[in-house]
């Protein structure tokens, strides 16, 4: 075993986690940097394996992805989705619910992390507009996006990576987790009403008259559900994203320069330097040496093998940090009973592991920080609600999942 990737992905993930705990300076993406340089600089790997090793259809997807969903704040789409949403709540409670499900539908469309950047502002403006209390809305917004984002391979960043490294359909994966994600989100929505509609209330609030949807908001909303209809039937997911940003940047007719500064580009360093600090833990040889004595794989292939694995996968999620735990475990994947029963079960239990805690998914960090101004969220106050919804919400999709395969 060489010890150089180990201590180099160490530190790495010792920066990442320090940054989102705000003890140092230094942000997620820089942090990640640093560490793909140190593996080349220390010669851990090669500087053309480093460049290999970076998974080119992930970043692709995930720039498509990102530039689509910048459209519906550039067209004032979610603005509108605002008043509407108001208009048919009427009241908190049922407002509550409206952001839950709205939060869930939109991220398997342009991912959880974008639904939060978008609709974190909107949301705290009918915070302060409405006098509202803050905390069961912002939850409302972040779980229900982690939730919600299972259903499709673009929903959230570990889906995409799921999906690229275990060759998965976009069509039977939308098939078998979209049950589980209208199922997650009816017991998001059913937890937190339950915790909170009493602090809310059922004051009727006052709200504008709707206004229509415009032809540019429409003309997006178009591009992404014809997107989607070309991942089912088999087309490339990557290239598919790709090119309907690029319709959307033709059809617009806007100064591209607007688009280009709205896109997430600190999220593709990260990833892109995430993959080669991985590949060097991986090079190090021990996650082979972990595996070896305690191997991922088990001969069970009962009900009881696969809730252990989904149990491993929730835990691992949560320690190690979803994305670099699907990488580091990526190899062991063959050896499962069934792979692909194996990486949906990692799809799903990462994604519902993003809502255990705070610190478990960037869309929490995000909606927290957005919400600073209205009181935002704090790590107890998160984990009242995210340890359980992200226990019940994983026996039920482990239960599904096992049942239909």
């Amino acid at each position: 075993m060489s010890w150089p990737g180990v201590v180099i992905f160490g530190l790495t993930y010792v920066l990442i986690s320090a940054r989102r705990l705000q003890l140092i300076g230094l942000d997620r993406p820089a942090a990640a940097l640093l560490g793909a340089i140190g593996c080349v600089a220390f010669g851990v790997l090669s500087p053309e394996g480093a460049i290999e090793a970076i998974d080119g259809s992930t970043i692709l997807l995930l720039f498509g992805v990102m530039g689509m969903g910048t459209f519906l704040s550039i067209d004032g789409f979610l603005e509108q989705l605002e008043d509407r949403l108001v208009a048919w709540a009427r009241t908190p409670t049922r407002l509550l619910g409206g952001v839950v499900w709205s939060a869930g539908l939109l991220s398997a469309l342009i991912t959880n992390d974008a639904v939060c950047v978008l609709g974190a502002p909107l949301l705290v403006r009918i915070i302060q507009r409405h006098r509202l209390p803050a905390l069961p809305l912002l939850l409302a917004l972040a779980t229900g996006a982690n939730t919600g984002s299972v259903a499709t391979l673009v929903g959230n960043p570990q889906n995409m990576l799921c999906g690229a490294l275990g060759g998965l359909s976009y069509a039977e994966f939308a098939l078998v987790m979209t049950p589980v994600a209208v199922v997650g989100l009816a017991i998001n929505h059913g937890l937190l009403w339950s915790l909170y509609a009493r602090v809310l209330g059922h004051t009727e609030m006052a709200s504008a008259a709707a206004s229509a949807i415009r032809r540019p908001a429409m003309v997006t909303t178009f591009v992404l559900l014809a997107t989607a209809a070309l991942y089912s039937i088999g087309t490339d997911l990557a290239w598919t994203a790709a090119s309907g940003f690029v319709v959307l940047l033709i059809l617009h007719r806007r100064d591209t320069r607007e688009v280009w500064a709205r896109i997430d580009w600190s999220l593709l360093v990260f990833f892109c330097a995430l993959f080669v600090a991985v590949a060097g833990l991986m090079a190090s040889g021990a996650p082979a040496v972990l595996f070896e004595r305690f191997p991922l794989a088990s001969s069970d292939a009962s009900w009881i093998g696969w809730t252990r694995l989904s149990a491993i996968f929730l835990i691992g999620s949560n320690v190690v940090s979803n994305v670099p735990f699907i990488l580091v475990v990526r190899d062991q994947m063959a050896s499962l009973p069934d792979a692909r029963l194996g990486w949906e079960l990692l799809a799903m239990t990462s994604t519902f592991a993003g809502n255990l805690t705070l610190l478990g998914s960037v869309a929490n960090v995000i909606v927290a920080e957005s919400g600073r101004e209205v009181g935002g969220l704090g790590f107890f106050q998160h984990l009242r609600v995210g340890l359980p919804l992200a226990l019940l919400t994983t026996v039920m999709g482990t239960a599904w999942l096992i049942a239909v395969r």
